[in-house]
């Protein structure tokens, strides 16, 4: 990449003025942060105008395979969108890919890999489709590798990888797909990496928060907090707990509101032993370092309980 190019780049890593279009990429049933970021993007329409939502592959404890969790995520979207009344956005929900990457030329071909590859031949350059990540890559890599050109007309905002001093990279959305991660760290794409432990793992939510803040405003607020309940004490929770809905900070870089801070860095590799190595002659991407955990946190409570 040479010097223009990469000042073009830079360019388009900054922060959107206005109201953008914007697709969602996420493994809904995984935990609960997701069903956090889906409602708080949706909530978020005076900012952001959401055009599609894509079920993306996981495989832990909650599912038998990455095409179980996909399908999973994808009934969870439709339950997330019916507490919200929102039927309408029922129509834009795309199945996903139900493996992962089998190397780092050939593409899982999904419903959802074929409409981002084309719905994003719709913007250009100067007026990108942003796409919020927040699972397992492999969707978004697929439709990179479908059609490359579409690289030039999207900007990727991907909730993936540990930070840069943590000392291992064994994340989940990472780790999963880890040809998918090397495509988009090294394809050229605008990227904004929001790192999980190090930096948005401190986007935590408690018991007691969610009780005050959210039980009895609505169905889906109520929903979220027997969910969140639910998984703590799943997860071996005491007296005091706290869980992390760290999916919300990817959303929350679109917004207006100064919740996260960030620089630009050159593109780490993710590697196959579950490290970074470094090449400062890579592009630039944007690295978020921090989150202002109060100032998010009242945002997504205010938008929540509307």
């Amino acid at each position: 990449m040479n010097g223009n190019d990469n000042v073009r780049l830079i360019k388009r890593l900054e922060k959107p003025v206005g109201k953008v279009d914007v697709v969602l990429d996420t493994d809904t049933y995984n935990e609960i942060d997701d069903q956090f970021a889906l409602a708080y993007l949706i909530r978020s329409d005076e900012k952001l105008n959401l055009k599609a939502i894509y079920a993306a592959p996981f495989h832990n404890d909650k599912s038998d395979g990455p095409a179980d969790g996909m399908e999973k995520s994808y009934q969870e979207i439709m339950n997330v969108l019916t507490l919200m009344g929102r039927e309408d956005l029922k129509e834009i929900v795309f199945h996903g890919a139900a493996e992962y990457l089998p190397s780092e030329t050939e593409p899982v071909f999904s419903d959802a890999a074929k409409d981002l590859a084309e719905r994003a031949m719709e913007y250009t350059e100067e007026h990108p489709l942003y796409v919020v990540a927040i699972a397992a890559i492999t969707n978004v890599a697929s439709a990179l590798l479908i059609n490359p050109e579409i690289k030039n007309r999207i900007v990727l905002v991907w909730l993936g990888g540990h930070a840069l001093h943590w000392p291992d990279n064994k994340e989940f959305n990472l780790c999963q797909d880890v040809a998918g991660a090397r495509i988009v760290f090294g394809c050229g794409v605008p990227l904004v990496q929001l790192p999980c432990m190090g930096v948005v793992s401190a986007f935590t939510v408690s018991g007691p928060e969610l009780e005050y803040h959210l039980r009895g405003k609505n169905r889906l607020c109520d929903y979220l907090a027997d969910v969140t309940t639910a998984e703590a004490k799943r997860c071996g929770a005491g007296d005091v707990w706290t869980r992390a809905i760290w999916d919300v900070t990817a959303v929350a870089w679109l917004l207006d509101g100064d919740f996260e801070k960030d620089c630009l860095i050159h593109s780490p590799i993710p590697e196959y032993d579950d490290r970074y190595s470094f090449d400062q002659t890579r592009h630039f991407i944007k690295y978020v370092y921090h989150i202002q955990r109060d100032r998010l946190f009242e945002d997504l409570f205010k938008k929540l309980t509307k």
